[in-house]
């Protein structure tokens, strides 16, 4: 069964997804976006690590869906990279290989609030992860922080003037909240709205991995030193300690003191991504994280 990509969503979108080992998965994924009514202007996926199998896979079983690949392993920031500068309209909209839109209509939802709030750069939706009960779709939207790469969209220039993502293979605590500081640095804007929902199918067991464990404490690290003034490193600092402390509080020993270990290493491979924030946008960023600000309803305006 091919993919019918035919452009007929309202405000021309690009959905991208990103990919690697599961050839099925991506595949259902694919159909999944295809099938929505309207179904986005553009499909891309990125096939991570030389999978040269998923990737053929995917295009015996998708032939209208552009699939990119690279060399070696660029991880889902990476990959979102090339995706992104490759895509042919204004929004980009941002999937996982195991993470698909719940409503048929989520393209055209999705324009509206880009059309409704013309100040947003990202817009952020809902995520249901597996096991969890189906959220409400509600219309409201709030100005917030962060955002999830698996279930968001980018205004492509926005993301570009950014330069993109640090290219890291295992991007825990550092992928979204490094380019989410970045945006907000430079004046842009995350937007929240309960009005777009996204099924992400994983439980999140995969976060006790030892290797999660190690690559979410070096990547605090990292992030403190490429974009922290060196007056604010003990919130960096703070952060990474609380971190290791609810990992032992949780039974998450394993992989502490590799990323311990790992932070100087980490540090120098990646220092010339460094570009520091000033010290008010870093704490306007902290402060909006911990308080959101409500967007309202253009409707109910």
């Amino acid at each position: 069964m091919a993919v019918d990509v035919t452009p007929r969503a309202p405000l021309p979108i690009t959905a991208v997804v990103t990919a690697y080992e599961r050839a099925s998965q991506a595949v259902d994924t694919l159909r999944r976006i295809s099938n929505c009514v309207p179904p986005p202007a553009e499909i891309l996926v990125h096939v991570d690590g030389a999978e040269r199998q998923c990737a053929d896979a995917i295009r015996a079983a998708c032939p209208d869906v552009r699939v990119l690949t690279s060399d070696g392993q660029v991880g889902p920031g990476g990959a979102r990279n090339r995706l992104i500068a490759e895509a042919a309209h204004p929004i980009v909209a941002s999937f996982d290989d195991d993470s698909y839109p719940i409503d048929s209509d989520y393209f055209s939802r999705l324009a509206a609030v880009f059309e409704q709030f013309p100040g947003a750069s990202v817009v952020d939706a809902q995520v249901q992860h597996a096991r969890e009960p189906e959220p409400r779709a509600v219309t409201a939207a709030s100005w917030v922080a962060d955002f999830t790469g698996c279930a968001c969209a980018y205004r492509r220039d926005h993301f570009l003037e950014t330069g993109g993502y640090v290219p890291l293979p295992a991007a825990y605590f550092m992928e979204e909240v490094d380019l989410a500081i970045r945006l907000h640095a430079r004046g842009r804007r995350v937007l929240r709205s309960s009005w777009l929902r996204v099924y992400h199918d994983t439980d999140l067991a995969r976060h006790g991995d030892p290797r999660v464990t190690a690559a979410s404490i070096r990547n605090i690290a990292l992030l403190t030193y490429l974009r922290y003034p060196i007056h604010l490193w003990a919130i960096g600092m703070a952060q990474a300690a609380n971190r290791i402390q609810w990992l032992i509080r949780h039974g998450r020993r394993r992989g502490v003191l590799a990323g311990v270990l790992q932070v100087p290493a980490h540090v120098l491979r990646y220092q010339n991504y460094r570009a520091v924030v000033t010290a008010s946008a870093l704490r306007s960023y902290l402060s909006l994280r911990r308080q959101p600000v409500d967007a309202g309803w253009p409707s109910a305006r």
